[in-house]
């Protein structure tokens, strides 16, 4: 069994998305003066590898503690979508992609990551697609860029009132293609808000 790491590093260096707050992570008890460590985080929930539960843009009282775990592992299916904007619907898609599946999008804009490009200039995906997806009932729709579209997000709207988290920021995709049958795990914090960090990871 090989597990894969598909999330980015978050720290002080993490960047955010444009009008959010920048993540601070410091050291406020040091052993040589308190006998141990112990660090303070302050962060938007939307900062690096992380996930939107319903409630972060459609009116959804469940917060991402109310979800059971099941909700956050299930069989991965890769989409090279490298090179494509819009990012469209592809006759092979419907027999690769099932029922409770967690589709990841292969852009290749974690190459970015860390330069403005990397909020201001990526592709989105089609309404076609969008459709096709939510028509299937996936779990979770996973991109290695910040959003799978761009302001007004209607379709991280759509997406999230049929119930289908989006994983944002996720890199080192190149690492899956090639293989055939991967599960995605991307468990969040137990936390009553509309999102979370996660450590999402592949398992092969």
């Amino acid at each position: 069994m090989d597990i894969i790491d598909i999330s980015h590093v978050l720290d002080e260096n993490t960047p955010v998305f444009p009008g959010d707050y920048k993540t601070s992570l410091s050291v406020y008890k040091t052993i040589d003066e308190d006998y141990f460590n112990s660090y303070l985080l302050q962060s938007c929930l939307h900062t690096g590898t992380h996930i939107d539960a319903p409630m972060h843009l459609v009116n959804d009282d469940s917060s991402m503690a109310d979800f059971p775990l099941e909700r956050f592992h299930g069989r991965g299916v890769l989409l090279d979508v490298r090179g494509e904007s819009p990012i469209g619907m592809k006759v092979e898609y419907t027999d690769m992609i099932c029922e409770r599946d967690i589709v990841l999008l292969f852009t290749g804009c974690d190459r970015q990551w860390g330069k403005d490009s990397y909020f201001n200039d990526h592709p989105a995906l089609s309404d076609e697609l969008g459709r096709f997806l939510i028509s299937k009932k996936i779990k979770m729709l996973g991109t290695d860029m910040p959003s799978p579209d761009h302001s007004p997000y209607t379709l991280h709207m759509e997406l999230l009132d049929a119930g289908i988290f989006v994983l944002e920021n996720l890199t080192n995709l190149q690492s899956l293609t090639g293989i055939d049958h991967f599960d995605v795990m991307a468990l969040p914090l137990k936390i009553n808000a509309e999102a979370s960090f996660v450590r999402a990871v592949c398992v092969c």
